[in-house]
């Protein structure tokens, strides 16, 4: 009976206090796709993504009831960085649902503004809001609309104590006239978050007080969010090296889950570094640093990656590699020489037929194919040539003897040879994640060798050029580009072997595969060149190559290769593809294979459209 009586408090409580409109909450899953084309619209960064951003603890004033139901402390706010822009995951904040979408768009607004990041906070949100509502006046009466319905959900100036009524009041006056307020006023309790703004990334909390060497308290808003992280304090202490006989120790107590670890002796290379930025955060991200001294010297030690099979089991390289650039796109800057790529050649392969469950698919497309085949044809009508157009003559006799004028049109009629002046290059995504399934009876690596033994009949039939070539990385000194099929080879069993004997390799380092396939593409003399881009997902590896990063790379590579003159296209069957690759490829530079099992049949069909 009790805790079915503290139960009901717990909710008379929490609802009374919870002052979120659930019948007209708009959640960020019902207008994502509408959030997204709406900030590229308005100029925004085509290269970030949107999520969910994590609930946050204010630390400002709170109701008395809310204090009691030990709620509305925390709250998503919106703020943006170099990869993300983060949006609430749901907005309840006014009890008409048109206001609370209004306020989704006018934050994606507000984050599409081009102004100084460098800017003081309170600062950049007023120029930002100055900026958005004098380029597009037709969202000043949402702004004015959802600026009135906020100014009536914060706190009363005249109820607060005097040092945040003068946050209150300067946080209104930069909301009603943005550009008039130069300063936010310092207090010791936070200031309410203010729903019309974006915040740091990521948020921190309002006027977190710092002590200095004087032993004054310094304020630090978010006005200025790398000063807190400048002054942060760690504990510190220094230990013993461990011997590396130790484990792991985890106990547990029904109570509570408390954990114990003990350490666990890894040699980290430095190499892995390549990003400080990365490293200053997980350092301010521990409570606790601890150093320790080791006697053996670093030259002494040997490195090696588990991950990489014997010599004899791995497959043989082609010359000596190749050095690659990279684009660095926080630096604006091509990095000369960046990564290393070698080509290689499977070992272990032997020459084969095509597999059995193929032959009748690929019967059908080498007939369809060989309609798109060069071939000799006559041309009518023509002044000279090698035989008498008679359909042209007979018109002609016709028209002399009618008395009428005859055209001048030729009699006679040449044979010609029609030429596909064409030329692609196949570049296939072998990295590990095409040991995933597609479907219950074949993983992604079987769909792919399926694909690429189709595309081959497919375009051996028409007599185009093509090479194909896969590719996957271990870091950026490890880009490896397998030799499937060079311009100059015939598909035949020594091609199928080396397609059968394909198999998932590491990660996905799209710059550089692209960059040196784009360089044998652009050494063939035809006309139309087109490279062609297979893979289940977007650029990622070990380092820094995540994210945003390997995606400006790629799309750097990208821009490269039209430079040369050649035509880029992605097929892919990732599903999350639209997300990131109208931002590499464009609109209408890639296709997405909803079912992963059609890929093989779809391909060659594209192929098809794409050069007809």
């Amino acid at each position: 009976m009790e805790e079915y009586v503290g139960e009901l408090w717990h909710k008379l409580v929490t609802r009374a206090a919870d002052k979120e409109h659930e019948d007209a909450v708009v959640r960020l899953d019902e207008i994502s796709k509408t959030a997204a084309i709406f900030f590229r619209a308005l100029g925004g960064d085509a290269g970030l993504n949107l999520s969910a951003s994590p609930a946050t603890r204010h630390g400002a004033r709170r109701r008395w009831m809310q204090r009691l139901a030990t709620t509305g402390d925390r709250v998503e706010l919106s703020w943006r960085d170099g990869e993300t822009l983060r949006l609430p995951e749901h907005i309840g904040l006014f009890s008409e649902r048109s206001l609370n979408r209004d306020l989704y768009l006018w934050l994606v607004a507000l984050s599409a503004a081009d102004v100084d990041e460098n800017l003081p906070w309170i600062i950049r949100n007023q120029a930002a809001t100055q900026l958005t509502l004098e380029r597009f006046a037709g969202l000043v009466p949402r702004y004015n609309r959802l600026l009135e319905a906020t100014l009536a959900l914060r706190p009363l100036p005249e109820k607060l104590p005097t040092a945040e009524a003068a946050q209150e009041n300067s946080i209104r006056q930069a909301l009603q006239n943005p550009g008039s307020v130069d300063v936010l006023p310092y207090s010791k309790t936070p200031f309410h978050p203010v729903a019309l703004w974006s915040h740091p990334a990521p948020p921190i909390n309002a006027n977190a007080n710092v002590t200095t060497n004087n032993g004054a308290p310094e304020t630090v808003s978010p006005d200025k969010p790398d000063a807190a992280k400048s002054r942060r304090k760690h504990a510190a202490e220094r230990t013993d090296m461990p011997d590396g006989k130790d484990g792991f120790l985890m106990m547990f107590r029904a109570e509570s889950l408390f954990s114990w670890t003990e350490y666990i002796k890894v040699n980290r290379p430095q190499d892995e570094e390549d990003d400080l930025e990365s490293a200053a955060q997980a350092a301010e991200d521990m409570d606790n640093m601890t150093v320790a001294r080791d006697s053996e010297t670093s030259a002494a030690k040997l490195r090696f990656d588990l991950d990489l099979p014997p010599a004899g089991e791995d497959d043989a390289p082609l010359g000596e590699g190749v050095s690659l650039p990279e684009w660095d796109y926080k630096k604006q800057l091509l990095q000369p020489d960046y990564c290393r790529l070698q080509e290689v050649v499977a070992q272990q392969t032997e020459a084969c037929e095509l597999p059995a469950q193929l032959r009748r698919t690929a019967k059908r497309l080498r007939s369809q194919f060989q309609a798109l085949a060069p071939a000799r044809t006559w041309l009518k009508g023509q002044q000279e040539g090698e035989d008498i157009d008679l359909d042209a003559w007979v018109r002609q006799e016709a028209d002399l003897l009618s008395g009428t004028h005859p055209d001048n049109r030729g009699v006679y009629r040449a044979q010609v040879n029609q030429q596909r002046d064409l030329a692609c290059l196949l570049l296939a995504d072998l990295s590990l994640s095409t040991d995933a399934y597609a479907s219950d009876n074949a993983r992604v690596i079987d769909v792919i060798r399926d694909s690429l033994f189709l595309f081959s009949e497919a375009l051996s039939a028409t007599g185009d050029r093509f090479a194909m070539y896969g590719f996957s990385s271990l870091k950026r000194s490890n880009v490896r580009f397998n030799h499937l099929k060079t311009f100059d080879e015939r598909y035949d069993t020594n091609v199928r072997g080396r397609i059968q004997a394909i198999k998932p390799g590491y990660y996905t380092r799209m710059g550089a595969a692209i960059r040196h396939a784009s360089t044998l593409l652009a050494a063939q003399p035809q006309r139309q060149r087109l490279l062609l881009l297979l893979t289940d997902g977007k650029p990622n590896d070990l380092d820094r190559y995540e994210g945003r990063y390997g995606i400006e790379d790629t799309r750097m590579a990208l821009h490269e290769a039209r430079q040369l003159g050649l035509r880029p296209f992605c097929v892919t069957i990732d599903i999350e593809a639209n997300e990131y690759l109208p931002h590499l490829f464009g609109a209408g530079g890639f296709a997405v294979i909803r079912k992963p099992e059609d890929l093989p049949k779809e391909l060659p069909l594209l192929y098809a459209q794409m050069t007809r």
